[in-house]
C-alpha cells in the first residue's frame, strides 16, 4: 500500500549564511531550514550569532555570503522597498517587549499591518477583532497597551504578527520580560496558533523550557550550528507548565 503522507514543504531556508561585524564573525556558513507549520527554537549564549541569524532570515539584515530562500525563491538580494513589503506581508514579528504603539488601542495595534498594506480601516479592524477571542483577549480590544498585563500585551503582539497571513513568524526572546508561568502561557499560545495556521515559527530564546515547546531546537555557538535536536514528546512539553498552561494572564 502506498503511503501518501509527505513532509510539509520547506518555507524558509538559509544556505551557507555568513555575516561579519568588523573582525567578529557572527555567522560562519550556517545552513538552516524550517517547514510550514513547524516551530524551530534557536538557542545559544550571548554573542553566539543567534539574533544575527534571525535578522538575516527575516531580511532585516543582508548576509555577507550565502542565500536566504522563501518558498524556493531568493530574497536576500531584494531591493529595500521589496524587502520592507516582504517583512510586512509575509513575515510576522513578536519581540521581547511587544513593541506595541502605546497611543493606539489593542485592536488598532493588531490592524496596523493590514492598514499599512492598504486595507481600509473598517475591514482591517474587523479582521483584527477575530483574533482576540482565540487568544484569550476577548473584551480587551479597546484597551491601550498600558492597561494590559505583560502576558496580554504579548498575545496582542501575536495577533498582530498573524493578522496579515504571515508565512513565517519570528519571535526574539518573546517571554524574556515575563515571569515563568506567564511566559509558558505565551509560548504555548504562540506555538499552538502558528501550528494551527500552518505558519512556520522561528524562536530565539535562552530559556530551555521555552525551547521545549518547539518542534526542533538548534544550538548556535561562534556563528555555527553545533547541535540539533527534535522536540521531546508532547506529554513532556505540556507537563512543563503544570497549572500555568491554562488561563489568561
Amino acid at each position: 500500500m502506498t503511503n501518501n503522507t509527505s513532509a510539509p514543504p520547506t518555507v524558509l531556508s538559509g544556505i551557507g549564511l555568513s555575516k561579519s561585524f568588523g573582525s567578529t564573525h557572527a555567522l560562519d556558513g550556517v545552513d538552516i531550514a524550517v517547514r510550514a507549520g513547524e516551530s524551530l527554537a534557536v538557542m545559544g549564549p550571548s554573542g553566539s550569532g543567534k539574533s544575527t541569524l534571525l535578522h538575516c532570515l527575516a531580511n532585516i539584515e543582508r548576509p555577507d555570503g550565502g542565500q536566504v530562500l522563501l518558498n524556493g525563491e531568493r530574497i536576500d538580494q531584494l531591493r529595500e522597498p521589496h524587502r520592507s513589503e516582504l517583512r510586512r506581508t509575509r513575515f510576522g514579528f513578536v519581540f521581547q517587549f511587544g513593541q506595541l504603539l502605546p497611543e493606539l488601542p489593542a485592536v488598532e495595534n493588531v490592524a496596523l499591518p493590514l492598514m499599512l498594506g492598504g486595507t481600509p480601516r473598517r475591514e482591517a479592524e474587523r479582521r483584527a477583532r477575530q483574533w482576540f477571542a482565540p487568544l484569550g483577549l476577548e473584551g480587551k480590544e479597546d484597551s491601550r497597551p498600558g492597561r494590559l498585563s505583560g502576558g496580554q500585551a504579548q498575545r496582542v503582539a501575536i495577533a498582530r504578527a498573524m493578522v496579515a497571513g504571515a508565512q513565517v513568524v519570528f519571535a526574539d526572546e518573546p517571554t524574556g520580560a515575563l515571569d515563568q508561568a506567564t511566559g509558558q502561557d505565551v509560548i504555548r499560545m504562540l506555538t499552538e496558533v502558528t501550528r494551527t495556521q500552518n505558519t512556520a515559527l522561528v524562536v530565539v530564546t535562552h530559556d530551555r523550557t521555552v525551547a521545549r515547546w518547539c518542534d526542533r531546537t538548534v544550538q548556535v555557538r561562534d556563528g555555527r550550528i553545533v547541535r540539533e535536536a527534535e522536540a521531546p514528546p508532547e506529554s513532556v512539553r505540556t507537563g512543563v507548565t503544570g497549572a500555568a498552561a491554562g488561563g489568561v494572564r
